[in-house]
């Protein structure tokens, strides 16, 4: 159930990123420890904003929409 609603709000920050020609995959929910890993796709896989894109903006909006999230990781 946790990885549904991380799913649903990767969602939220998918058309953010797909309008800069990238796009993130859901890899794995750890439901024990919260940890989220993901991996960036497209253009955000080699950009030098990605890290602040990973914690600022997709980190942000997990733990906001899915408060067992603890923390977000890229693979």
């Amino acid at each position: 159930m946790l990885k549904e609603r991380v799913e649903e709000a990767l969602n939220k920050v998918r058309p953010s990123l797909q309008a800069d020609g990238g796009d993130v995959e859901l890899v794995e929910v750890n439901d024990a420890d919260g940890v989220v890993k993901v991996r960036l796709q497209g253009s955000c896989a080699g950009c030098p904003m990605s890290q602040m894109t990973l914690k600022m903006g997709i980190e942000k909006i997990l733990k906001q929409n899915v408060p067992e999230v603890s923390r977000v990781e890229s693979v």
